[in-house]
């Protein structure tokens, strides 16, 4: 079990906020500063600068919080490992997905997971790819699912998924009475892009690039972290987006939005990615294969 005040610590570092985590974690604020303080006197330093209304890492903190990521994930292996020598499936399972994937593919796939093995206490973590990646290679995630394939030494990336990008705009968008755009037409109208990052951004910017189209001189209005507000956006008729068909499904169907064939198509897969030297427990691997044969289902 990892220590009770690293697991405080993470809390608020994650939380950014002691009151936060005391709600998190069914403690009185009180209590959560309590050992806070025992775990800075315990190493000699301050992890929290702390200012009216926010508080942030220190340096010190920084460096715990990578520490405290790593033992918090071994002890809810060492569990997962134990639970195993008796046969049963349960555990803690940590799964990073962006937020496309996380938004429109996954509650599906970890609802069904849960209902099969109800002990098993899965939590999902949303952000976007280079950050899910990156927390998949220090082991703060057993599992990421990502728009792109990771490019981090020791992870595996497997394709779990295809998927089409469409243009979507508003309905009287002059966009929306084309049968098909080429990167060339896109080129001349406000464009709504996905933020850096974002495995959608980069599969975009490599689509424009090798049609001869230079990102930087789209007519990009904003850049947006999260599929819904990129959808409440275009929808105001502020331009175009190119997003996964799944993303604009519901508004598609509602006539929200109109939907406009890219010419040449562009095609993309989903990865399923985990580390390639770490020890698998069946749990992960259990997962791996449920989630990998979900998502290839659902795109059919």
């Amino acid at each position: 079990m990892a220590d009770r005040r690293l697991q405080v610590f993470h809390a608020v570092a994650k939380h950014q906020s002691f009151t936060r985590a005391a709600d998190a974690l069914f403690m009185t604020q009180p209590a959560v500063t309590f050992q806070i303080k025992q775990l800075e006197a315990q190493y000699g330093a301050r992890l929290f600068e702390r200012r009216p209304g926010a508080i942030s890492l220190t340096p010190a903190g920084e460096l715990v919080l990578s520490y405290a990521e790593r033992i918090i994930g071994l002890s809810a292996e060492l569990e997962t490992r134990l639970a195993e020598m008796t046969g049963e499936m349960r555990g803690s399972l940590l799964v990073g997905a962006s937020a496309t994937i996380a938004e429109f593919m996954l509650p599906r796939v970890l609802g069904e997971f849960n209902a099969l093995y109800p002990q098993v206490r899965a939590r999902l973590i949303v952000a976007n790819s280079e950050s899910i990646e990156s927390r998949v290679a220090e082991h703060s995630l057993d599992i990421g699912l990502i728009e792109t394939p990771a490019g981090l030494p020791g992870l595996v990336s497997q394709i779990c998924r295809e998927d089409d990008l469409i243009v979507i705009c508003a309905p009287d968008h002059p966009l929306a009475a084309m049968g098909a755009a080429t990167p060339d037409i896109l080129a001349d109208y406000e464009f709504i892009s996905r933020e850096p990052g974002s495995g959608t951004r980069a599969t975009t910017d490599a689509y424009f690039r090798a049609h001869r189209v230079e990102p930087r001189l789209l007519k990009t209005q904003m850049e947006l972290g999260s599929p819904e507000a990129l959808k409440g956006v275009v929808a105001t008729g502020l331009g175009f987006a190119i997003v996964p068909r799944a993303v604009a499904d519901k508004e598609l169907r509602l006539g929200e939005l109109a939907a406009v064939a890219l010419a040449p198509p562009l095609t993309r897969s989903l990865y399923m990615i985990y580390p390639q030297n770490r020890f698998q427990t069946r749990l992960a691997a259990t997962f791996i294969e449920f989630a990998r044969n979900k998502l290839r289902e659902s795109a059919e």
